[in-house]
């Protein structure tokens, strides 16, 4: 099988395409034909040798895969030949084969294509756990992101409409500003030509705050966003009930 393979470190200009042998399923995993591979950071950093996780060379970088199971390992359930599925495999997507252990596989709706399958588990997995367990996210809340043209970025402004949430995205150019507009944000802020992040937050909010600062980047416009966040207030029942329907609804329209 074809795969592109990091053989020593660096950037993406010394990946390879090469011809490997194809792997076999062991227990617990699965052996997918894969149909689409997401790039993320991580991939950038793993092939540098910088992300948390350094797998022997020669590898083949590639996180999250969309495809078909073609052979299941022992001791598998739930899992069939020719199943439609998702996984996040850490390494070793950008292949034409990829081993996945079952536990981190999830079958994948017909009404979703493959290449927006390959791209759900590490953006909107990351954004769904900080808005919704972490944040907990409220109907008619507002949020605020910052980066919000990348990749964790835009799956926060979606998420954040789906939950009714008005969105507030923050970015480097107008571009990126017309990307997240496209997503669904209500309102962009250019924050490097911005002269006053804080105020201007107050200002979109009439003088509340933000209830949910999402800020996957860090830096200088972590603590002029932070100084205008709003005061904690609680809600009544109606909006705590209306808050979980709709993270229910999340939940089950994401699997």
């Amino acid at each position: 099988m074809k795969a592109v393979l990091c053989e020593e470190l660096g950037p993406p200009e010394t990946l390879q395409l090469k011809e490997i042998e194809k792997p076999r399923a062991s227990k617990g995993q699965v052996l997918i034909k894969v149909a689409a591979c997401a790039v993320n950071f991580p991939d950038t950093l793993i092939i540098e040798g910088l992300y948390q996780f350094r797998p022997p060379m020669p590898f083949s970088p590639g996180a999250e895969i969309s495809g078909i199971i073609e052979e299941v390992g022992e001791g598998v359930e739930g899992f069939s030949t020719g199943d439609r599925v998702v996984a996040g495999v850490t390494w070793g997507g950008m292949a034409e084969y990829a081993l996945a252990e079952a536990d981190f596989t999830f079958h994948l709706p017909g009404r979703v294509s493959a290449v927006a399958g390959a791209a759900t588990l590490m953006t909107f997995g990351t954004s769904l756990h900080a808005l919704l367990d972490r944040a907990q996210l409220k109907y008619s809340d507002t949020l605020l992101v910052l980066g919000a043209s990348g990749g964790v970025g835009t799956s926060a402004i979606q998420i954040g409409k789906a939950l009714g949430a008005k969105v507030i995205a923050a970015a480097s150019s107008k571009e990126k500003l017309d990307w997240c507009k496209e997503q669904g944000a209500d309102v962009v802020i250019n924050y490097e030509t911005e002269s006053d992040l804080k105020n201007r937050l107050k200002e979109l909010t009439d003088g509340k705050g933000v209830d949910v600062i999402y800020d996957p980047v860090g830096g200088k416009f972590s603590e002029p966003a932070f100084r205008a966040i709003a005061s904690f207030q609680t809600g009544g029942s109606c909006h705590s009930v209306d808050r979980y329907e709709r993270q229910n609804s999340i939940r089950e329209n994401s699997h």
